[in-house]
């Protein structure tokens, strides 16, 4: 397999990529995480200490996130989905909305969205990665 076919070589040997082509990200990622943080009354450094990623994350990081510019790592989608009580599906899946309540109490699996789109009409983002 040559460079550009799936993997490129790094300094510390050969990384395999997830896919060739961009794929679906979720469209409301970013305003559930906002969503989550407000509800728990957190300011975008407070999600940081209350997640315990004092070390590893900036406050850039999570206003990206909430942007939608980048997405967070799985182990901190993880951290996330724990933090408000829901299951992870619950933020990845356009199709559901988070509960009203959180931490939701007990676990939440997500709420299947009511209305067709949230506020406006928009298109899924596809990443150029």
């Amino acid at each position: 397999m040559r460079q550009g076919e799936g993997w490129r070589r790094t300094q510390q040997g050969v990384r395999i990529l997830m896919g060739k082509r961009p794929r679906e990200r979720p469209a409301y990622l970013g305003e559930k995480i906002v969503e989550i943080r407000r509800k728990l009354g957190l300011s975008q450094n407070g999600l940081i200490k209350h997640l315990g990623l004092t070390e590893r994350l900036f406050q850039g990081d999570v206003s990206a996130w909430e942007l939608g510019n980048r997405e967070p790592d799985l182990p901190t989608l993880l951290l996330l989905a724990k933090a408000a009580g829901v299951a992870v599906e619950a933020l990845i899946d356009d199709e559901l909305d988070l509960p009203e309540r959180l931490p939701a109490r007990p676990k939440s699996q997500g709420v299947k969205r009511k209305r067709s789109a949230r506020g406006s009409a928009r298109r899924r983002k596809v990443s150029s990665a």
